[in-house]
Formats: structure tokens, sequence, C-alpha cells
């Protein structure tokens, strides 16, 4: 009879507890209403009482009410219940809460000590005293739980708790440690360090880091630490000493030298040109991959050609032609070949034989893919020659051979353009109002821009006169011709004051100055601009555009600053105003941390 009693009773709290919504607990928790959450956890807790939640909830609810008794019970039924140390730590806190502190320190040095005997409860405990902003017992239990226990989460845990204390040596020891022993993560902590390393390598955080790695360079040699050391000089633009570190790396591990191609090309957007070039030929001397092999060297011309005067193209040129002759013409060269077209049509001047060139090349035996990228480069040269039609044609080969790639996207963008260059708005602003949906978002925003360009200014002239001459300025440009397309721009200026282009136009021209060099003209533009369309949508292009003349170019600080200050404050929605606030703290001297 007794038996039966008990599972009746045992069956009544069963189905209390099971009508018990913990949602709705958890939502009167939230909201503060302490009293209502505390006597549904109860109710949760009857049925479940090994369920640590709950139980923690309970005790949680008692300690807001200020019911200290109540939550110092349900800690000892716990305890007794289930062992767990965790409940040592909410004890400590019990007596907290009631500035009972050397009470407190007793269970808090119970819990640590605890899980040098039970090693697998040192997250939960750690956890439990994190929550209580108890970072000191939180970082010694972690550091307890990696001697009995080692596990890698640990250092990383601990690299967040150093943080929050400040210690931000210990940080960065641990966050390396983390790396150490769980590589794939190592490009998370390198955005993670990013915020406490800046350009300037004289700043102590920089200073802070770079004594870190050395002792562990010192201590437990590892290429790993040399990878690291690259990563450093690399946020402060020191790439000849990155470069030493990644030679360092490649000795130990020659298999890869991936980090020393993702070097190069760091150092050459930096304009490091010197070191950019002593790294391709490290490359072309040690790779043993006939790929990589030629994709440096064509980098490596590349880079050349930038630096070159007109003087020394037949050199470049002949570097060229004895790659293909070692290569030969395929799958393999297409970047290769590519690049020489490029060289051959915009710097040798030549654009006829750039185009029989790839119609050459495209005879050899290739993918479509390969075919359909020596088509694109052929149909630009087409457009450069104002042989439009003939360019037309190869865009839409390649949107029919490649259906539905990012490179067919691209075709229909570069045909829908074409038309524009021919001053057919119309067919154009089709074709992009398709494009705007496209996979790619460079070329969805590129459509964009596009068709704004034409609706917005086709209008204002049936004979879309301004618009035209506006194409044609557009096409001398990537022509290379800069001083027919500075006076086409100007034509319209002069000519069409009062037409709904001439901010366009005049943004422009001012880029146009800029890469002639002719500074103070591109000013008197953005000024122009700012002035007399400030209510346009091109106003902030033209103070991030002037902001930048004045800091790199004229070398007028505080102009650059005012400059980025009208972004950040009156225009918060611009695609610059990420880039002006950072540059904006950099001139006002602050630490990007």
């Amino acid at each position: 009879m007794k038996s039966i009693r008990i599972l009746f009773f045992s069956m009544f709290c069963f189905l209390a507890s099971a009508q018990v919504d913990p949602g709705l607990a958890k939502d009167y928790f939230e909201k503060g209403d302490f009293e209502k959450a505390v006597s549904l956890y109860q109710k949760l807790l009857v049925n479940q009482r090994t369920n640590s939640y709950y139980a923690l909830k309970v005790i949680e609810c008692h300690q807001q009410l200020s019911q200290y008794t109540a939550a110092q019970k349900e800690i000892e039924i716990q305890i007794k219940r289930s062992n767990n140390p965790q409940y040592f730590v909410e004890l400590g806190y019990n007596y907290q809460l009631q500035n009972q502190l050397t009470e407190a320190e007793v269970y808090y040095e119970k819990a640590v000590q605890s899980i040098e005997i039970q090693p697998n409860y040192v997250y939960v405990v750690a956890q439990r005293f994190e929550i209580h902003s108890l970072i000191d017992y939180a970082i010694q239990a972690y550091e307890l739980g990696l001697k009995n226990v080692p596990n890698t989460a640990f250092y990383y845990q601990l690299a967040g708790l150093y943080a929050t204390q400040q210690n931000i040596e210990k940080m960065m020891e641990r966050y390396l440690d983390y790396v150490e022993t769980s590589p794939p993560y190592i490009n998370q902590v390198m955005r993670l360090l990013t915020e406490y390393i800046s350009e300037d390598a004289t700043q102590p955080y920089n200073q802070l880091f770079k004594n870190v790695l050395l002792k562990k360079l010192q201590s437990k040699p590892n290429p790993l630490w040399n990878q690291w050391l690259s990563w450093l000089y690399v946020q402060q633009k020191d790439f000849k000493k990155a470069f030493t570190q990644e030679k360092a790396v490649y000795r130990r591990t020659p298999e890869s030298l991936q980090g020393l191609i993702n070097l190069a090309l760091a150092a050459q957007e930096a304009q490091s040109n010197e070191v950019a070039l002593g790294i391709f030929e490290f490359i072309i001397q040690n790779a043993k991959d006939t790929r990589l092999r030629i994709q440096a060297n064509c980098s490596r011309l590349e880079l050349q050609l930038q630096l070159s005067q007109p003087s020394d193209y037949k050199a470049i040129k002949e570097g060229y032609e004895a790659l293909l002759e070692t290569y030969k013409l395929g799958v393999e060269t297409v970047q290769l070949q590519l690049s020489y077209a490029e060289f051959l049509a915009f710097y040798d001047q030549n654009s006829e034989a750039a185009i029989a060139f790839l119609k050459t090349a495209l005879k050899a035996n290739l993918t479509d893919l390969a075919s359909s990228e020596l088509k694109m480069k052929l149909a630009d040269i087409l457009v450069t020659q104002n042989k439009f039609n003939q360019a037309l044609i190869y865009y839409t080969q390649i949107q029919m051979r490649v259906k539905n790639s990012i490179l067919s996207q691209e075709a229909r963008f570069k045909a829908a353009k074409t038309s524009y260059y021919k001053g057919d708005f119309d067919w154009a602003e089709t074709q992009l109002k398709v494009l705007k949906s496209s996979t790619s978002q460079l070329t969805a925003n590129d459509a964009l821009d596009l068709q704004l360009l034409i609706s917005d200014h086709k209008g204002s002239d049936s004979l879309h006169t301004a618009l035209k001459l506006y194409a044609k300025a557009e096409l001398l440009r990537i022509q290379k011709k800069p001083t027919e397309a500075l006076e086409v721009l100007e034509s319209i200026l002069e000519n069409h004051k009062t037409d709904p282009i001439i901010d366009q136009t005049l943004l422009v021209q001012a880029q146009l100055y800029e890469a002639q060099k002719e500074f103070a003209k591109a000013e008197v533009n953005y000024l122009r601009i700012i002035t007399d369309y400030k209510d346009d949508i091109l106003v902030d292009d033209a103070y991030f555009f002037l902001a930048e003349l004045y800091r790199t170019k004229l070398l007028q600080t505080e102009k650059a600053k005012l400059n980025y200050e009208t972004i950040i404050f009156n225009h918060e929605d611009s695609i610059h105003f990420v880039e002006a606030r950072k540059q904006y703290r950099i001139l006002r001297g602050d630490t990007l941390n």
C-alpha cells in the first residue's frame, strides 16, 4: 500500500511539472518578476532534481529577492545531491551578497580545491566564477585545469579573462598557446589581436607582442612563431622583416610557399615594390609547382611594368615572350597570356598585335572557362578600338559558353556597357535591369550604378547629347587617353551647364586630374561639388576624395581632418564612413585598439 502511495505521489509530481511551461518561467525571470519565476522553476525542479539549470535559476531567483536563507538551503541540497563543486561557488557568492566576505572566500577556495580532485568540473566551476565577475578565481580554475586536464579551449577562455583584467601580456601568451594547440583558429586569433596592434612599431602593445613572440621563439623554436612575427611586421608595413621571417618558415616547412605568396601580394598592395619583387624572385627560384612558377613570373613582370618607363618596354616584352616560349600556350598559361595581351594593347600601344595574339591563343586546347577568359580580354580590347559589334559577339559567346557563372554575368554587364559607349542607352538599360539581381554583388552594384546614371540623365535632353559626351569621355579613359577625356569633360562643363550630369562630370574630371598629378585642379572640382551640389548623392564622395587628396598628396592634415569629420557627422550612411573614421582617428593621434 505504501509503495502505491509513493508511486501515486511521483505521478502527481510529474504531471504537475509537465504542465509548467519552462518558457514562461524564463519570461518572468527576464522581466524581473522573480516571485513568479521562482515558483515555476521550483515546480520544474521537483521532477528533475538533477537539472542544474533549474536549480541555479531557483537559487538566483531567491538571491534577487534577497531570500539568502532559502538560496542557501537549495544550494546545500544540491551539494549533497550532486557533489558538483560549482555549488561551492554559489554558496560563496550567497555569502558575498550578504557582505560576509570571509565565509565567501572559504567556499571559493573550496571550489578551486575541489577541481583538483574532480578535474572534469573545471569548466563549470570557472564559468560560475566568470558569471559572478570573479575573474581572479575563474583564471585560477582554468590555470589549474591546464595542469590536470589539458584542454585547448581553456587557453582561449583564459585569454579573454586576461583581456578583461587588462593583463595584455598574459592575454597574448594564452592566445598564442591556443593557436599552437588549435592551428585552424589562427585567423580568428589574428582578427582579435588586430584590436591591439597598430601600424606604429613603437606602440607599447606592438613591442609587448614582439617580446612575447621572441620569448616563445627562444624557449621553444617553432616556425609558427616566425609566422606570427611576419604577421606583426606586416601590420607595421615592415615587409622586409616579414620576408625574413617567411623565409625562416619556408626553410622549416619547404612544402608550402603560400605564406610568401600572400606576403608578396600584401607588399605589392602597400607599394613596397622592391620587397615584393624580391619575394617573387624567391618564389620563382624555389617553387616546384609549374603553375606557381608561372604565376610568380607573371606577377613579377606586371610589377616591373608598373615601375617601368617606355624605354623599359622592350625588355619586358622579351620577358613575356621568353616565358611563353618556355611554358607554351595552353590552360596553364592563361593568366600569363591575359597579362601579355594587356601589355601589348595598353603599354606597347599595339592593339592589333594583342588581338592577333589572343586569336592565336584561342586555337589551343582549352577549357570553356579558359577560352571565355581569353575572349573577355579580346572583347575588352576591341571595345577600346571602337569595334563594338565584334566585341558584343565575343561577350555573347561567353554568356552562352559559361552560363550562370560570374564570368557570364560580367560579360553581360560589359555588353551593356558597350551599348552605353555606343549611345544605345535604352538597350543598355534593359540589360542592366536584369543584372541588378546578379549573384555577383560586384556586378549587381556596377549594373545598378550604370543604370541610375543612364536613367537619371537621359531624360534631360531628348538627344542625350551630354550623356553621350560623358560616355565618350569614359571610353577615352579606358583607352588610356586622359588628355582627350579631360577635353570632352570640359566641353560638357562649358556647353551643358544646366545638365544634371555636371556633378558626375566634375567628379570624374577630378579623378583624372589626380591621375595626371594636377592636384590643384582636382581640389577645385571637389570643392565645387561640395559648394554647388551639396544636396546631391555625390557630395560624400567629394568630401572623402578631397580628404584623401589633402592627406596623401597635398599634405594638409587639418583640412583632411575637417573633411573626414564632415562625413562622420553628416553622412553616416556613406560607404566611406568606416574609412573616414579610421583616417580621422589616425590624424587625431588616437591609438586604434
